[in-house]
């Protein structure tokens, strides 16, 4: 497209007119009078104004960009929505990211047409998984369509990022920039952590945690405040802290200098003692399970011994005797029998097993939890506490959609392994390693938490399964063009 400078010049003089000057004059009048009123918040509204459209078409026509833009907003918006600086609903601008980036992926495969991202088996999955979702706005049990309605977007849409995920990474450089940016978001909220466990909360936190005596019940233990840092909750947090360490130990076992992987190392030992912070003891037991699984995948007789060292050390730490808060709930997380919480959580599901045999196709999306609470009230499921990812979709789903669901990550754990093996790069091999690491842990961590359904780890876990596939798509080229060069070298 080529510019008109000639009739640009012009429009410029215009300005410089008497004409011009007016014009500009109400422009910068009604800013002010929209600032003055509306004060930061209105700031934000024109700035947001001016530059909206601009990111907009960038996000479409730079899918590289509009990843990066949804990355970094999935991460950031509870804590933008807990500053309360715009009183506008943030989750429908992450849905106009998404539909943008959608729209992009659309009009790359008109002049691209590569629709090879659709064939893998986690592609399969998940469209079977996001038809089946939409297949239940029909379910005759369901009490509000409004609840399926507000439900679908963080079950089924936002899966959509996978495919976008899966036709633009296509770089080894973008897959860095993303590691890196994923490392310094989770940098960012660590140290947030910190500054609430040893500073103390700003005063719109603290409105937070006073504005409800739930709240407070569920985050001041023993005498101490759970953490949070820019999450929705601490639960958020701990999981975020302990995936970033997972991700960390695969980065580890690239090629990757001392002196990285003393900083991974430290980063590690950040991100865990932001762990503990949150009080989250559901979270506390991924890191153990995740280095099961990496000793597996990783065997060798240097493994052996760190995992029989840290074993030997959980074991002390676990059972030694403690005043400290922070360690008792910690060492009460491998103490399932003797917690109050887990036993009721137990009750609860042993309670509600008869209801999920007898409803195939569960009771409609949005039916227990908050959803449930605000379309239908009263009912037998609005009142239900899930507590768990399984356990709300066998609930809400049926043990049909139970089925499904473990199958989708049955798949993506699968795949994430045979590509591991399969793949040659050390470096290509290292960010599959953390890839596994985190699918597993998110899939041990989804039955005491709703781990995948909240910002960031709704959008990241789709990036996820997505880098599972591209690190073997990479390899397998790398591999081919070494095969073509032997071969042009042999036929010389």
């Amino acid at each position: 497209m080529k510019l008109d400078f000639k009739n640009i010049g012009l429009s410029l003089k215009t300005l410089g007119k008497p004409t011009g000057f007016i014009i500009l004059l109400v422009i910068s009048i009604m800013f002010a009078y929209v600032v003055k009123s509306a004060q930061i918040k209105g700031a934000a509204l024109i700035f947001i104004a001016l530059i909206g459209p601009i990111i907009a078409f960038a996000v479409i026509a730079k899918p590289k960009f509009g990843i990066t833009v949804l990355l970094i907003a999935s991460y950031l918006i509870m804590w933008i929505l807990r500053l309360n600086l715009i009183n506008f609903p943030l989750g429908t601008v992450m849905d106009g990211i998404l539909a943008l980036l959608i729209i992009g992926l659309f009009v790359q495969l008109k002049y691209r047409p590569d629709w090879s991202f659709l064939s893998s088996p986690i592609s399969v999955m998940i469209i079977i998984w996001i038809i089946y979702n939409f297949i239940l706005v029909a379910n005759p049990v369901a009490q509000s369509k409004m609840a399926w309605l507000y439900t679908i977007r963080s079950m089924a849409i936002v899966m959509l990022t996978y495919f976008v995920f899966s036709y633009n990474i296509r770089d080894i450089k973008f897959i860095r920039l993303i590691i890196k940016l994923w490392l310094g978001l989770s940098v960012f909220a660590g140290l947030f952590g910190y500054k609430q466990q040893f500073i103390g909360f700003f005063a719109y936190e603290e409105a937070y945690l006073y504005s409800d005596p739930l709240i407070r019940d569920l985050l001041f233990i023993n005498g101490v405040w759970r953490k949070f840092s820019i999450f929705s909750d601490p639960t958020a947090f701990s999981y975020n802290m302990i995936l970033s360490a997972l991700l960390c130990v695969g980065l580890m076992f690239g090629t990757v200098s001392k002196i990285k992987k003393g900083i991974l190392g430290c980063m590690i030992l950040f991100f865990i003692t932001n762990m503990l912070f949150s009080g989250t003891r559901s979270a506390y037991v991924l890191l153990p399970a995740a280095m099961i699984m990496l000793t597996i995948l990783v065997f060798n007789k240097k493994i052996l011994i760190i995992t029989a060292a840290a074993a030997m050390l959980m074991a002390v730490i676990i059972f030694i005797p403690t005043s400290n808060p922070v360690l008792y709930r910690f060492q009460s997380a491998f103490k399932p029998s003797d917690d109050a919480s887990f036993n009721v959580r137990a009750r609860n599901q042993k309670m509600i097993q008869p209801y999920i045999w007898s409803h195939p196709i569960g009771g409609g999306l949005g039916s227990t939890g908050v959803w449930g609470a605000k379309f239908s009230p009263g009912s037998f499921l609005a009142s239900f506490p899930p507590d768990s990812g399984y356990v709300r979709v066998a609930v809400e789903m049926g043990w049909i959609g139970l089925f499904l669901f473990c199958t989708l990550l049955f798949v993506i754990l699968k795949t994430g392994i045979n590509n591991y093996f399969a793949i040659e790069d050390p470096e290509l091999k290292s960010y599959c390693l953390a890839m596994v690491l985190i699918v597993y842990a998110l899939t041990i961590g989804n039955y005491p938490q709703e781990a995948i359904t909240q910002y960031p780890l709704n959008v990241y876990f789709f990036l996820v399964a997505a880098l599972i596939n591209a690190t073997y798509q990479l390899d397998k080229e790398k591999r081919a063009e070494k095969q073509a060069l032997a071969d042009a070298g042999s036929s010389v």
